[in-house]
Order: C-alpha cells, then structure tokens, then sequence
C-alpha cells in the first residue's frame, strides 16, 4: 500500500507476538522523553508528531519503529548508528 508514491508502513499488529509488542511499547514509552529531546532525526520526528497527534498514538509509533530499527539491526549485522541533525551554517 502506498500514499503518495511513498510506502505506508503499518503499525504493530496485535495478531503477533503479544509479549513482544508489549515490551517495545513499553520501551518506548520509557525512552519517548530523552528521545524527544535529543538534536537527532527520530528526536526531530517525535517532536513533529507529538505536535500532531496524542501521547500514545506517539508512543505506538516511536514503538513501530524501534521494531523496524531492531529489525534492520538484525538483518545486517551491523551496530546501530543515530544520525544526528545536519549542522546549519
């Protein structure tokens, strides 16, 4: 499914492994705060959507993406890298 050329990735389904859903929520939950405040790219992206939408929509989201970052980690082998905002000027 894509919106705008661009595909929509869906959120965690509750289909799957409860526990395992349970524990990214909560994971992220924890770490929602420090990361909203950070001067990277998911802390910009946080900050944007917790602008737009409630809380916990937020947390499900920022939780979704620690799957798909967890996922990737996995996959390739390599450590986990934050990117950190561009400089400007």
């Amino acid at each position: 499914m894509t919106t705008g050329g661009k595909p929509k990735l869906l959120g965690i389904s509750k289909r799957g492994n409860g526990y395992l859903r349970r524990m990214l929520i909560h994971g992220a939950r924890a770490a929602l705060p420090s990361l909203a405040k950070g001067k990277t790219l998911l802390g910009e992206w946080l900050r944007g959507l917790l602008s737009r939408t409630h809380m916990n929509t937020a947390v499900v989201a920022l939780a979704a993406k620690m799957a798909r970052i967890i996922w990737a980690v996995l996959r390739s082998g390599r450590p986990f890298q934050m990117a950190a905002l561009p400089s400007v000027g």
